[in-house]
């Protein structure tokens, strides 16, 4: 297995256009992500073309190098993006109104490309998988606790996917 597919929906209490501005907040990423490293970004906000570059530290010994270019950006409702470095494929986010609050949807389908990574597949992907969905978990929580600080209080605040009445 050379692969990691993920498919995950998430709730957060405000606005799709609220969110999307957060998100853009890219020079405070590493502030509310213990696990991103060196991050950067060519250019200012989530539009077409512009690149963000940032090592991923997963709770498994190996750290990740990505490159990722987005390639459509439609204000506030989808990011498309092709993901390099260490890892190569394409990524998806949607985002929608529901239950007061924002559905977000993430895809992505991703190829390890480093030798190390390769071999850590090879040998132990059941390690790599559960480093990677560590690193999700532990995404939407930074996000809700740190950048979403009245979110604290909701279900679910944990990072875990949160069924939400709509």
């Amino acid at each position: 297995m050379n692969r990691v597919d993920f498919h995950g929906e998430f709730w957060f209490p405000v606005t799709p256009e609220q969110l999307w501005v957060m998100i853009e907040q890219f020079d405070l990423f590493t502030s509310w992500w213990g696990w991103l490293r060196e991050f950067r970004a060519d250019g200012a906000g989530l539009v077409a073309g512009n690149k963000l570059h940032g090592t991923v530290v997963p709770p498994v010994p190996y750290r990740l190098r990505l490159d990722v270019r987005l390639q459509r950006c439609d204000r506030p409702r989808t990011v498309q993006a092709a993901v390099g470095g260490d890892l190569s494929g394409r990524a998806v986010l949607r985002l929608e109104d529901a239950g007061g609050g924002t559905r977000v949807a993430v895809a992505w389908s991703l190829e390890m490309r480093s030798v190390p990574l390769r071999l850590a597949a090879r040998t132990a992907y059941p390690a790599v998988r559960w480093g990677h969905d560590r690193v999700v978990d532990m995404a939407v929580s930074g996000f809700r606790r740190r950048a979403l600080p009245a979110a604290a209080a909701t279900p679910g605040s944990d990072g875990r996917q949160v069924p939400h009445p709509i």
